[in-house]
């Protein structure tokens, strides 16, 4: 279970990381009354999925035997 648990969170951490950053760039900008309003059109679903694989690893390898 340990192995495992390991496994997930480090799957998770780098979906994270790799989706994160995606979906951080993924926005766009227009002027508005002179102001600059910027929208995201991002995909928050496979950055949410990687949260979670990461939680259940985490949870995994700490409850794992040792």
């Amino acid at each position: 279970m340990k192995t495992v648990g390991i496994i997930l969170l480090i799957l998770g951490v780098i979906g994270t990381i790799m989706f994160g950053l995606q979906a951080m760039q993924d926005s766009e900008s227009f002027s508005l009354l002179g102001m600059d309003i910027a929208v995201s059109t991002a995909n928050w679903t496979p950055v949410i999925i990687s949260v979670i694989l990461l939680v259940i690893g985490l949870v995994l390898s700490s409850r794992g035997k040792k």
